[in-house]
């Protein structure tokens, strides 16, 4: 079965999914240049038990949110990278989403069981309301590891170009 999704495919499984009784949890991020932080957030998720669906920004998202000259790796081989993990079962590539009503939209269709989160996440709040339209729980798996960054490791890229 193919492991990155686009939305419809996306939706569709996880109907076929609950109705055999399965927990979907929902992850997602930039995933810009993957790094252990990463890998033991997915890994974290995909221990509660239950099918692991991860989004995918979109590069014009990612370029928002991080900056100019972001994201270092397009979408589509952040997703294929992202597909090698054991611990993820499928990818979802999402389009640029420009409200906080989109992403409800898509989480809505998705209709996960948990939606992982990162420990002191930005985003909590906005995953607490989408958690709550479909009945689902947040679990913050894991706490941010300090030296394991994208920004940092791309920073130290920056730099050494400049040299």
């Amino acid at each position: 079965m193919k492991r990155i999704l686009d939305i419809e495919s996306a939706i569709s499984l996880s109907k076929r999914l609950r109705k055999q009784g399965k927990k979907i949890i929902l992850a997602g991020g930039c995933f810009d240049v993957l790094h252990l932080g990463h890998i033991k957030f997915l890994e974290a998720a995909k221990k509660i038990g239950g099918v692991l669906f991860v989004f995918v920004e979109s590069d014009e998202t990612v370029g928002k949110i991080k900056g100019k000259n972001r994201p270092i790796n397009n979408q589509e081989t952040r997703a294929q990278v992202l597909s090698s993990i054991r611990a993820v079962d499928f990818v979802l590539l999402i389009p640029p989403l420009k409200t906080n009503e989109q992403y409800d939209k898509l989480v809505v269709s998705l209709h996960p069981t948990l939606i992982a989160t990162t420990k002191g996440s930005g985003q909590i709040k906005h995953n607490k309301r989408q958690a709550k339209l479909v009945g689902a729980k947040v679990i913050e798996v894991i706490g941010q590891i300090p030296e394991e960054s994208t920004s940092k490791i791309a920073g130290i890229i920056s730099q050494e170009n400049q040299l």
